[in-house]
């Protein structure tokens, strides 16, 4: 079963980010593909607002990963991979650790961190025009 939402207006995104935690049940992996300035980054602050991130939250462009406090005391791993050439430099900030955690990961740009993925869900935003539909699906190894 896969699951599509329109997330065109700001204002349904935090109802589209419940959708989407619900669709994913136990998943924690999460994979974002989508054009530059497509709203990768702008979803996953309305799914860490779902899940109870206080604070200040930003792209990880340069930092390739931040890491976000729930407020019941699990963590959120956001990372931004487009930066990074190859796996070595995925595996060199520890990637199989954040992988083994078990908290939540949001990865924007995940091509080089799929062979190292065995689950989660791939969720894809296709902008027509003005419009964004986030699709989303199990994936499993």
């Amino acid at each position: 079963m896969d699951l599509s939402i329109d997330i065109s207006s700001p204002a349904s995104h935090a109802a589209a980010a419940r959708e989407l935690l619900a669709f994913g049940g136990n998943e924690r992996v999460f994979l974002f593909t989508a054009p530059m300035g497509a709203g990768k980054t702008t979803f996953i602050k309305a799914l860490c607002g779902e899940l109870g991130v206080q604070g200040t939250m930003s792209s990880p462009t340069y930092s390739v990963v931040n890491e976000y406090h729930m407020a019941g005391g699990g963590k959120i791993y956001h990372f931004d991979l487009y930066r990074l050439k190859s796996e070595v430099e995925l595996l060199d900030i520890g990637f199989e650790e954040y992988l083994e955690s078990g908290h939540y990961l949001f990865i924007e740009w995940p091509e080089l961190a799929l062979p190292l993925i065995d689950g989660g869900l791939s969720i894809i935003i296709k902008t027509d025009k003005n419009n964004r539909y986030l699709c989303a699906q199990h994936i499993s190894s």
